[in-house]
């Protein structure tokens, strides 16, 4: 369906395409470096390289009514505006399977294209299928094909460094008369992640727990890794699945109980009532829920109201002090 789905929306594109065919483009916004990003926080690096005097970039966020990476379609018009964009960025994971075949209907030959997942290289992380999470039918299959990986990247600091690298590069050759100000904007911002980054360090070397608890999806891998936590979820990052069977239930509950933790954490668009669920079947029984953010709902009001990613980031320590704690 899907495919039908995509197969539609290139024959309109198709259509759309002849039609401007022998147009004049002397509208100004053809002029700009056009710039397309499908999630937030590849957005948000952007604004922050191109910085406040960005009259010569014109910057669209795909994904900005809050849909979720992971069951996301384009439509026609994100179709167009990616065939003819500039700069395109996408995360590169499973959710993204849809970029190849709109990227085959590109109509700018000198496009760059920033696949996240291939930016950070050896940083990209499998999927985890931890003990005492709940299994997706396809990760009990011993067939699978090949390897998937872990999609959320844009949850290191560290990464997020090495992508506003390439992100910046891309700008500089496609606007060389900025790259004083790309680089310079680039240069400021690594340094506010770069402390951001220390804080973080500072923060789990002095806790007294290294172990989160997600009643939920568990998007923060990479966050755990860089810093050397320990956690247990009920589901991977990408799952599709909404209900818990007893026995992962049973099992997040005991290590309540064995951990002697007092929070339990969700994400922003998680269900407190499926925490309150395992707190209640532990012994202890009176955990506190907390909420991760992991931007995958940001929409396009969140911005307008202000959303940028290191004050996100900055939130999610306070969390993680308490979670430590």
């Amino acid at each position: 369906m899907k495919k039908i789905i995509l197969g539609l929306i290139f024959v309109m594109l198709f259509s759309v395409n002849l039609m401007a065919c022998g147009t004049d483009k002397t509208d100004s916004v053809s002029e700009k470096i056009q710039v397309v990003a499908t999630i937030f926080p590849e957005y948000d690096w952007v604004s922050k390289i191109i910085g406040e005097n960005n009259d010569h970039v014109d910057l669209t966020l795909l994904m900005d009514n809050g849909a979720d990476l992971h069951s996301y379609q384009p439509t026609a018009e994100d179709i167009l505006k990616i065939s003819t964009c500039d700069l395109f960025i996408y995360v590169g994971g499973e959710s993204d399977a849809w970029v190849d075949d709109a990227l085959s209907q590109a109509t700018n030959d000198g496009m760059i294209v920033i696949n996240l997942l291939d930016v950070i290289g050896d940083n990209a992380k499998e999927e985890e299928l931890k003990e005492g999470m709940q299994a997706e039918e396809e990760e009990d299959d011993a067939d699978a094909e090949e390897a998937e990986y872990d999609e959320h990247v844009w949850l290191s600091l560290r990464n997020a460094s090495i992508i506003c690298d390439e992100i910046a590069n891309a700008l500089i050759s496609l606007d060389g008369d900025h790259a004083d100000s790309f680089k310079a904007n680039l240069e400021a911002y690594k340094k506010e992640l770069a402390e951001l980054d220390a804080e973080y360090e500072l923060c789990v070397n002095q806790a007294a727990n290294k172990t989160l608890l997600f009643a939920d999806r568990f998007p923060f891998r990479y966050l755990t890794e860089d810093y050397g936590l320990d956690y247990y979820a009920a589901f991977i990052g990408c799952s599709a699945e909404t209900e818990a069977s007893f026995e992962t239930v049973a099992f997040l509950a005991d290590k309540i109980d064995e951990l002697s933790l007092k929070h339990v954490i969700v994400i922003e668009s998680g269900d407190a009532k499926f925490a309150d669920s395992i707190i209640k079947s532990s012994k202890a029984g009176s955990a506190d829920v907390l909420t991760l953010n992991s931007m995958q709902t940001v929409n396009r009001s969140d911005i307008e109201n202000g959303a940028d990613y290191l004050d996100i980031m900055k939130s999610n320590l306070e969390v993680l002090k308490t979670a430590l704690s």
